[in-house]
């Protein structure tokens, strides 16, 4: 079962470097695809200094459209998401291809953060507010899909028609998680994590950086839009 790993990057040459650094470091991915995503800056170029990347342009801006461009450049039977801001572990990997092994009903997979550059404050409430919110939201949403790291089989992203590159990017997790449940189990695990950057929170705060993402999960699930 080979594993494609699509990095978006958008003006990244802060985070890229890192991300790959870790990837390489804990993960052995079939192939390693960072798409720039109309970048100003160096992302291009860092991210090609790093021996077995593969730099392809998308220039129409948003995420959804860099994540289409990826599975378009894919190869693998399984396609892995992460943000260029996230750090790989090494039980991220391993733990995604046993699922799918053994879930042939399983379309895709997902779980939390783990915030590797927040304040001690910060990563304690975090940790609060996901064991809080999201299982109980999808035991009864019954799909949830978070864009910071997910896995999904190509077959079924090719049988939804990719990813909706109308949406810009607020809720374009969970029109893909709502896409994907019409075709196979959308799975989110709670140990199932990936360190990510804190930086959001630091910008718009704690309050403000969760009741948005809280808004755009519960605004297509509940408005189909």
């Amino acid at each position: 079962m080979r594993v494609s790993l699509i990095i978006p990057a958008h003006n990244e040459e802060k985070y890229i470097g890192a991300c790959l650094d870790s990837v390489r470091a804990h993960a052995d991915f079939d192939e390693v695809i960072v798409v720039d995503n109309a970048s100003t800056d160096k992302t291009s170029a860092v991210a090609s200094s790093r021996l077995g990347v593969k730099v392809v342009p998308e220039h129409t801006k948003g995420l959804p459209a860099a994540r289409e461009r990826g599975r378009i450049e894919a190869t693998g039977d399984l396609i892995a998401y992460i943000d260029a801001d996230s750090r790989m572990h090494e039980k991220w990997l391993p733990m995604a291809k046993k699922i799918f092994e053994e879930r042939p009903d399983v379309v895709s997979l997902s779980g939390p953060a783990r915030y590797f550059d927040g304040t001690f404050m910060q990563r304690v409430v975090m940790r609060i507010f996901w064991w809080i919110s999201a299982p109980l939201t999808y035991r009864i949403v019954g799909y949830m899909l978070f864009g910071a790291h997910f896995i999904v089989r190509k077959e079924a992203l090719e049988k939804i028609g990719g990813f909706n590159k109308s949406i810009t990017f607020y809720g374009e997790d969970t029109d893909l998680a709502k896409r994907l449940s019409r075709h196979g189990k959308v799975m989110f695990k709670m140990n199932f994590y990936i360190y990510t950057s804190a930086r959001r929170f630091k910008k718009e705060g704690l309050v403000g950086a969760n009741l948005r993402y809280a808004m755009n999960f519960l605004w297509p699930v509940l408005f189909h839009r």
